[in-house]
């Protein structure tokens, strides 16, 4: 008896996966299209694109998605509230699907990876990013969610960091930011896949050799 159960219970967890929301942060318009702090729209749209997800919808304040992949329900959102305030629609969309915070996963920009290294964690502090901030505070401030960090290197020299942020890249960091934007896009598939320590653990040891790699080389 207790076999039969514990097998029907397996069958009904293969059938109905969980669902994964992957939330990219960044600014809406033509103005922020391209800059350093946009990379998480641009992650977002990198994997619609790949998977075949239309970001067509308009929902709790954000462009929104959602597909099976592989058949896992993923859902979609880049929050059009502006960086500050992303927690004011990735909040209310969690709680709208009924979704545990481990089951969201933000990507966002990071001044403290160099250009185009990428960082998979299971949760984690703001690290000073208002985005980040907005969104803890928009999830009762929880911070037991996962992120993807993208690595868009720091300033140059006594540059103030906003306008930094709201920069374009040139040829050199865009060419390492797209690179970046399809390991992230594989990454996700793994996370799909294989679940989130798992693929941590293989792809954060990648991206850590490419870490050393780029560290002395200037963009």
């Amino acid at each position: 008896m207790l076999l039969r159960s514990f097998s029907k219970r397996c069958f009904c967890t293969a059938i109905n996966p969980r669902p994964w929301f992957f939330v990219g942060l960044g600014n809406p318009g033509d103005k922020y299209k391209g800059t350093r702090h946009n990379v998480g729209f641009e992650l977002i749209d990198a994997f619609a694109a790949s998977q075949g997800i239309p970001m067509e919808s308009v929902f709790f304040k954000a462009t929104f998605g959602k597909g099976l992949v592989n058949g896992v329900p993923v859902f979609l959102a880049k929050p059009q509230t502006y960086m500050n305030l992303s927690g004011e629609s990735s909040g209310p969309l969690a709680a709208y699907y009924k979704l545990p915070l481990n089951r969201v996963l933000v990507f966002h920009d990071d001044m403290d990876l160099p250009c185009g290294v990428l960082r998979l964690h299971p949760k984690g502090n703001h690290g000073r990013h208002n985005g980040l901030k907005s969104v803890i505070y928009h999830f009762r401030g929880n911070r037991e969610f996962p992120r993807l960090r993208i690595g868009i290197g720091k300033p140059p020299g006594q540059m103030d960091p906003k306008a930094f942020l709201l920069q374009k890249f040139n040829a050199t960091a865009r060419e390492r930011i797209d690179a970046a934007l399809q390991e992230g896009v594989d990454a996700l598939k793994q996370v799909l896949s294989k679940g989130l320590t798992e693929s941590a653990r293989c792809f954060n040891t990648e991206q850590k050799y490419k870490h050393l790699r780029l560290q002395t080389m200037p963009v």
